[in-house]
């Protein structure tokens, strides 16, 4: 096993639950770091909606991951979680989460119930791919280690936050087995705006709440947060990978944000119909419409940058241009900060059981495949349940060569 992470983990302990001796390899000096980290918000394990909306959520993936999530499934994930003293709760979001509400817990608790299986960990290992002879290859403290291993499994994650060990440095091992590796992209990241110096350094870290989001024909209804160079946030990162597709397409992707979405024109324009008198158009914005500093000055922001006059709209226009405010995003942020990637090993190079088919014996599983999903749980319970289903695979495989 090779990657102390949630997917390597969860194979980790399939494997040995079937009776099969496991040793886990990971370059970093503990396990499972980027788990604590989406810890650190609260750890969204999983949701709670029903199966076919949430199948939904992984797009062209979802005939590759159906099997495998209906298999170690969202309930599953809770009941799980539940075994190991950490109960969970829905939220009135349908988001589920821990009640301890961090990863710290849980954690603590995988590790031992492992280490009674008897897993082993092997920290500080960094895999550089395969010797002549087969074996593993290592750089571990000590100097280069090799291995022998009747099956592997692989689960080093994608490229995101490479600090807490994944850099996705096995595109080169497997590429050069042949392995079909689509390229990894920030997915579930922020985006670069190229806002006015006044905007950027008055609103730089202000969230944005109350909104609505589309990009063609995809929507969102979640807070955004302006940073220096663009915006971040729940309801950009749910469309990321629409918005990723038309600048890798144009060069650019136009986001439209609708500051009172639940406000009908009708309803806009009438309020907006009485007379402003000597007031500023900030503060008639604000008491007409409730709009807020941010959300006002992203208004100006957008009117300006296509020389609209926004004093001098009627208040039916003024009124559309509130629900129709357009930010030009100019590319994705750094890959190293997205919360994700997209990309990774084509499904066609794997079988069923998530075993690469050029690689005999070799099983992958979490974010090294060709996958991406929206924040809400749909993340990790993918990356669990595929290493469930690799770790089932190693099992089968185990048996049908009567070494089990």
């Amino acid at each position: 096993m090779i990657g102390a992470g949630p997917a390597g983990l969860i194979a980790a302990e399939t494997i040995a639950a079937g009776g099969a001796r496991v040793t886990v390899y990971d370059r970093m000096p503990s396990a499972g770091r980027k788990f604590l980290m989406a810890g650190r918000g609260g750890l969204n394990i999983t949701h709670s909606e029903p199966l076919a909306a949430f199948m939904a959520r992984y797009g062209a993936a979802e005939p590759a991951l159906r099997d495998a999530v209906e298999k170690f499934s969202s309930a599953d994930l809770q009941a799980w979680c539940a075994a190991l003293g950490q109960p969970t709760f829905v939220g009135s979001s349908g988001r589920v989460f821990p009640q301890a509400l961090k990863a710290s817990p849980l954690l603590r608790a995988w590790l031992r119930r492992l280490e009674g299986q008897g897993v082993t960990l092997a920290l500080r290992h960094q895999w550089t791919g395969w010797a002549d002879d087969g074996r593993l290859r290592f750089e571990a403290p000590h100097g280069l280690v090799q291995t022998a291993a009747d099956i592997t499994v692989l689960a080093l994650g994608g490229a995101s936050w490479p600090r807490l060990g994944s850099d996705g440095g096995w595109q080169s091992i497997l590429a050069a087995r042949g392995i079909a590796i689509a390229p990894l992209r920030p997915a579930n990241s922020g985006f670069r705006v190229a806002w006015s110096a006044l905007f950027r350094d008055r609103f730089e870290g202000t969230p944005l709440k109350g909104i609505a989001l589309s990009a063609g024909a995809a929507t969102s209804r979640a807070e955004l947060v302006v940073t220096r160079d663009g915006l971040e946030g729940g309801g950009v990162y749910a469309l990321s990978s629409v918005l990723r597709e038309a600048i890798a397409r144009d060069g650019f992707a136009d986001l439209t944000v609708a500051l009172r979405p639940d406000a009908s024109a009708t309803d806009l324009a009438t309020r907006l119909a009485v007379p402003r008198r000597k007031q500023s158009l900030s503060t008639f914005l604000r008491k007409a419409i409730g709009l807020s500093p941010v959300a006002m000055a992203l208004l100006q922001e957008s009117a300006i940058a296509r020389g609209v006059n926004l004093g001098a709209l009627s208040s039916d226009a003024l009124a559309e241009a509130v629900n129709a405010v357009t930010v030009r995003l100019s590319g994705t942020a750094s890959i190293d900060r997205a919360i994700s990637t997209a990309g990774g090993i084509a499904f066609d190079e794997v079988d069923a059981s998530f075993m690469l088919r050029r690689l005999p014996g070799v099983f992958v599983a979490g974010e090294m495949l060709d996958w991406e999903a929206p924040t809400g749980g749909y993340l990790l319970q993918a990356t669990f349940a595929t290493g469930a289903a690799a770790g089932r695979g190693v099992l089968a495989r185990l048996r049908a060569e009567g070494t089990l």
